[in-house]
């Protein structure tokens, strides 16, 4: 049985650690540039993680099916571990959907998922070794507002292979439900919020 969806504010998203070769950024589409102001919000999923460590890589794994959805409107990107390969997607977004695997002492197969809103910390990371998404953001213009919310999942194994393991196999349809309905409330230019439901 897949593990419950809980609601947390952890302090700064999990590091995204390069342990593989960067992959090429996929994306679902060309990012619209328009200014209208009745455009949607240019909304970005990236799909983080370390696709040859098992649960690691489960962000992009939902990545590559939200890709094969054809989302209109959506930018979807199988960033991995390169973060800075997706800066120009990053920059172009105003609102960020990240799903990663999160290691928070839950369930295999638990769901937490937190808002940060109008990023913007300031802080400097040591090395590129360092690079998280939030760091990422940290450096870009703080002109601009951008609401990015985190889809994390506790990973069962993380260890060599490609393969989720039984307990991230049995929740991914509910990963999926979690960032459609994240994306779902999004098509209107709303704040960031919370959007799966409480623990």
């Amino acid at each position: 049985m897949p593990g419950p969806i809980a609601l947390v504010r952890p302090s700064v998203m999990i590091p995204v650690f390069p342990l593989e070769p960067q992959l090429q950024t996929k994306t679902s589409m060309k990012p619209d540039r328009s200014t209208s102001p009745l455009r949607k919000p240019h909304i970005l999923v990236a799909g983080l993680g370390n696709l040859l460590l098992r649960d690691n890589g489960v962000g992009v794994h939902a990545a590559r099916f939200l890709l094969s959805a054809n989302l209109p409107g959506i930018v979807v990107a199988e960033i991995g571990t390169a973060v800075l390969d997706g800066w120009h997607l990053l920059e172009w977004a105003e609102k960020i959907l990240a799903i990663d695997a999160m290691q928070a002492g839950g369930i295999p197969g638990t769901i937490y998922a937190y808002c940060v809103t109008g990023v913007n910390r300031h802080e400097t990371p040591a090395s590129s070794h360092e690079f998280s998404l939030l760091s990422a953001l940290d450096l870009m213009s703080p002109v601009r507002r951008r609401d990015v919310t985190i889809l994390g999942v506790e990973p069962e194994i993380i260890d060599f292979g490609l393969d989720l393991s039984p307990a991230l196999k049995a929740a991914f349809p509910k990963i999926i439900a979690a960032a459609r309905t994240t994306l779902s409330a999004w098509s209107t230019p709303e704040g960031c919020q919370y959007s799966v439901g409480k623990p």
